[in-house]
Protein backbone atom coordinates (compact mmCIF):
# COMPACT_ATOMS: atom_id res chain seq x y z
CA UNK A 1 0.00 0.00 0.00
CA UNK A 2 1.65 3.03 -0.72
CA UNK A 3 0.40 6.64 0.28
CA UNK A 4 0.96 10.51 -1.09
CA UNK A 5 0.69 12.63 1.88
CA UNK A 6 0.40 16.72 1.35
CA UNK A 7 0.16 19.08 4.00
CA UNK A 8 -2.76 20.99 3.65
CA UNK A 9 -4.20 24.60 4.77
CA UNK A 10 -7.56 23.85 2.85
CA UNK A 11 -8.34 21.39 0.09
CA UNK A 12 -11.57 19.24 -1.10
CA UNK A 13 -12.76 16.73 -4.14
CA UNK A 14 -15.24 17.35 -6.48
CA UNK A 15 -17.30 14.68 -8.47
CA UNK A 16 -19.33 15.95 -11.74
CA UNK A 17 -19.02 19.49 -10.30
CA UNK A 18 -20.29 18.52 -6.82
CA UNK A 19 -18.79 18.82 -3.40
CA UNK A 20 -17.92 15.33 -2.35
CA UNK A 21 -15.30 16.22 0.12
CA UNK A 22 -13.45 19.09 2.07
CA UNK A 23 -11.22 19.25 4.78
CA UNK A 24 -9.38 22.39 6.51
CA UNK A 25 -5.93 22.33 7.16
CA UNK A 26 -4.63 18.72 7.70
CA UNK A 27 -3.38 16.14 5.48
CA UNK A 28 -4.61 15.54 1.46
CA UNK A 29 -3.89 11.65 1.44
CA UNK A 30 -3.80 9.72 -1.81
CA UNK A 31 -3.75 5.61 -1.25
CA UNK A 32 -2.74 3.31 -3.70
CA UNK A 33 -3.62 0.08 -3.36
CA UNK A 34 -1.55 -3.55 -4.74
CA UNK A 35 -2.30 -6.99 -5.11
CA UNK A 36 -0.74 -8.00 -2.13
CA UNK A 37 -1.74 -5.64 0.59
CA UNK A 38 -3.61 -6.75 3.46
CA UNK A 39 -5.60 -4.90 6.71
CA UNK A 40 -2.13 -4.92 8.01
CA UNK A 41 -0.34 -2.91 5.55
CA UNK A 42 -3.45 -0.42 6.42
CA UNK A 43 -3.29 -0.53 10.08
CA UNK A 44 0.80 0.33 9.65
CA UNK A 45 0.28 3.77 7.59
CA UNK A 46 -2.50 4.98 9.48
CA UNK A 47 -0.28 4.34 12.52
CA UNK A 48 2.61 6.51 10.66
CA UNK A 49 0.40 9.19 9.32
CA UNK A 50 -1.48 10.11 12.24
CA UNK A 51 1.53 10.21 14.21
CA UNK A 52 3.53 12.04 11.42
CA UNK A 53 5.19 15.05 13.26
CA UNK A 54 5.32 17.86 10.24
CA UNK A 55 3.68 20.91 11.94
CA UNK A 56 4.92 23.15 13.08
CA UNK A 57 5.09 24.27 16.81
CA UNK A 58 5.62 27.95 19.07
CA UNK A 59 9.37 27.78 17.81
CA UNK A 60 7.99 26.62 14.02
CA UNK A 61 9.88 23.60 14.20
CA UNK A 62 8.14 20.60 12.82
CA UNK A 63 7.26 18.99 15.80
CA UNK A 64 3.82 18.69 16.14
CA UNK A 65 1.28 15.55 14.81
CA UNK A 66 -2.09 15.80 12.92
CA UNK A 67 -3.61 14.61 16.03
CA UNK A 68 -1.84 17.39 18.22
CA UNK A 69 -3.11 20.31 15.62
CA UNK A 70 -6.62 18.57 15.48
CA UNK A 71 -6.28 17.60 11.72
CA UNK A 72 -7.93 16.39 9.04
CA UNK A 73 -7.71 14.13 6.49
CA UNK A 74 -8.84 14.07 2.52
CA UNK A 75 -8.51 10.88 1.59
CA UNK A 76 -8.38 10.04 -1.87
CA UNK A 77 -8.07 6.51 -3.63
CA UNK A 78 -5.42 6.68 -6.38
CA UNK A 79 -4.78 3.85 -8.32
CA UNK A 80 -2.16 5.44 -10.62
CA UNK A 81 0.23 5.18 -7.56
CA UNK A 82 1.09 2.08 -8.87
CA UNK A 83 1.83 2.93 -12.32
CA UNK A 84 4.72 1.96 -14.24
CA UNK A 85 5.97 3.75 -16.86
CA UNK A 86 10.07 1.96 -17.11
CA UNK A 87 8.84 0.71 -20.65
CA UNK A 88 7.31 2.89 -23.17
CA UNK A 89 4.91 6.45 -23.11
CA UNK A 90 1.68 4.81 -21.65
CA UNK A 91 1.50 3.68 -17.97
CA UNK A 92 1.18 0.44 -17.23
CA UNK A 93 -1.47 -0.51 -14.01
CA UNK A 94 -0.57 -4.13 -13.59
CA UNK A 95 0.39 -3.90 -9.66
CA UNK A 96 -2.80 -2.27 -9.03
CA UNK A 97 -5.34 -4.70 -7.18
CA UNK A 98 -8.35 -4.84 -8.98
CA UNK A 99 -11.29 -2.44 -7.68
CA UNK A 100 -12.84 -4.54 -5.62
CA UNK A 101 -10.20 -5.13 -3.08
CA UNK A 102 -8.67 -1.65 -3.77
CA UNK A 103 -11.97 -0.60 -2.68
CA UNK A 104 -12.48 -2.77 0.51
CA UNK A 105 -9.04 -1.78 1.88
CA UNK A 106 -9.51 2.00 0.97
CA UNK A 107 -12.21 1.85 2.97
CA UNK A 108 -10.81 -0.24 5.60
CA UNK A 109 -7.88 2.85 5.67
CA UNK A 110 -10.73 5.19 5.92
CA UNK A 111 -12.34 3.64 9.33
CA UNK A 112 -9.04 2.99 10.82
CA UNK A 113 -8.42 6.86 10.45
CA UNK A 114 -11.93 7.43 11.86
CA UNK A 115 -11.15 4.87 15.10
CA UNK A 116 -7.40 7.01 15.61
CA UNK A 117 -10.23 10.00 16.03
CA UNK A 118 -9.62 11.83 12.67
CA UNK A 119 -12.04 13.72 10.67
CA UNK A 120 -11.73 12.01 7.11
CA UNK A 121 -13.51 13.26 4.13
CA UNK A 122 -13.29 11.32 1.35
CA UNK A 123 -13.69 11.12 -2.55
CA UNK A 124 -15.81 8.56 -4.58
CA UNK A 125 -14.15 5.23 -5.30
CA UNK A 126 -13.85 5.21 -9.01
CA UNK A 127 -15.27 8.53 -9.98
CA UNK A 128 -13.21 11.23 -11.90
CA UNK A 129 -12.58 13.49 -9.45
CA UNK A 130 -10.98 17.11 -9.38
CA UNK A 131 -8.84 17.08 -5.91
CA UNK A 132 -7.34 20.70 -5.51
CA UNK A 133 -5.24 22.26 -2.22
CA UNK A 134 -3.29 24.79 -0.62
CA UNK A 135 -0.02 22.92 -0.08
CA UNK A 136 1.81 23.63 2.76
CA UNK A 137 5.62 24.43 3.19
CA UNK A 138 5.36 22.35 1.13
CA UNK A 139 5.20 19.36 2.77
CA UNK A 140 4.79 16.33 0.48
CA UNK A 141 5.98 12.63 1.76
CA UNK A 142 5.20 9.24 0.71
CA UNK A 143 5.23 5.84 2.62
CA UNK A 144 4.88 2.66 1.13
CA UNK A 145 4.00 -0.24 3.73
CA UNK A 146 6.60 -2.68 1.79
CA UNK A 147 9.41 -0.39 3.12
CA UNK A 148 9.17 -0.35 6.61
Amino acid sequence: MRAVIQRAKDAKVTVKEKLVGEIENGFVVLLGVTHDDTIEDAKYLVNKISHLRVFEDDNDKMNLSLKDVNGAILSISQFTLYGDTRKGRRPNFMQAARPEQANTLYEQFNALLREEGLKVESGEFGAMMNVSLTNVGPVTLIIDSKEK
